[in-house]
Formats: structure tokens, C-alpha cells, sequence
């Protein structure tokens, strides 16, 4: 019988890499840049990035897209035995939502502390309340993540800042 044997840093960081390509892209595109990846027993079974400008979808986040692929991947809704890789700490509809699919392990990069419901504002996942907590693993490639979202609102403010040639 092989017991169980959580990632290794290694592992959690190479899966995060992942999570921040989705969350670049995400910021190319205009959206909110973070990204999220699923994985269960090593294999990638779902990823996601913010789209809630592209498909005018509030709940178009990068965690919900991720978990809806990783459903119909495995072809159930709970999500036992995966661990969901997610840029910037999960907001509450997120967090509900990773305790509703039943995910095992949550690790996020950068905090949120305006929004984030994984430990900052409050820490659903871990609520002795509900029927499901996550075990959860924060900071990992914490300043690449934070970097990204840092850049891109600070690129945005800019962009608003400076006149477009056809406005005086």
C-alpha cells in the first residue's frame, strides 16, 4: 500500500509557474491577471484565468473556469485528492467554491487583503463550521505573483493617466 506523499516545494513551484503564464496571459488580454490550475495526482485536470471582461461573466474567475474543467475532466464534481494552484488568495465566491467541489489542498501565491478569504478577511476553507476544509499552503512564488498583479494595475493606472492622441 503506498501512502500518501504531499508535493514536494519543487512540485508546488513548477505547478505555480504554470498558474502565472495563465495569469500573464490573463493580463495581456485586459483581464485581471491571475490564473489557477487543478491537479490531481500529479496530471493536470483543469486551468483558468480571469475572464469576466471577455465573457461579461461576473463569476468568470480564473478558480471557477478551472474547477468547471476539472469536473468534466474527471467526470464528477467532487474534486477529492486535488490540489488547486491559484495565483492570489481566492475571493469568497472562490473559496466557497473549492469547499463545494470538495478540493483537498489550496496553494496561492500573494495574499489579498482586500478580497482574499483564505486567511485575510476571513478563512472559509479552513471554517471548522463547514462540512469540508482544505489544507493550505500559502507564499509559494509569492513575489512573482504579486509582481504580476502589482505590474499590471500599475500599467493600467498609467494607461488611464495619459490622453489618447484623439482627446485633447
Amino acid at each position: 500500500m503506498e501512502l500518501f506523499r504531499p508535493p514536494t516545494l519543487d512540485q508546488d513551484e513548477n505547478w505555480m509557474r504554470l498558474a502565472l503564464d495563465l495569469a500573464r496571459g490573463a493580463g495581456l488580454r485586459g483581464e485581471v491577471p491571475v490564473g489557477c490550475v487543478i491537479v490531481v495526482d500529479g496530471v493536470l485536470v483543469g486551468q483558468g484565468f480571469n475572464q469576466r471582461e471577455a465573457l461579461q461573466d461576473p463569476s468568470a474567475h480564473a478558480e471557477i473556469l478551472a474547477l468547471r474543467q476539472a469536473a468534466a475532466a474527471v467526470g464528477f464534481w467532487r474534486l477529492d485528492g486535488a490540489t488547486a494552484y491559484v495565483t492570489l488568495e481566492p475571493c469568497p465566491m472562490c473559496a466557497g467554491a473549492l469547499v463545494n467541489a470538495r478540493v483537498a489542498r489550496l496553494v496561492f501565491g500573494a495574499r489579498d487583503p482586500k478580497a482574499g478569504y483564505c486567511g485575510s478577511l476571513h478563512d472559509t476553507v479552513q471554517d471548522q463550521r463547514l462540512n469540508h476544509r482544505l489544507v493550505v499552503t500559502e507564499g509559494v512564488l509569492q513575489e512573482a505573483c504579486g509582481a504580476v498583479l502589482s505590474d499590471f494595475f500599475r500599467d493600467l493606472r498609467a494607461r488611464r493617466a495619459t490622453p489618447r492622441p484623439d482627446q485633447p
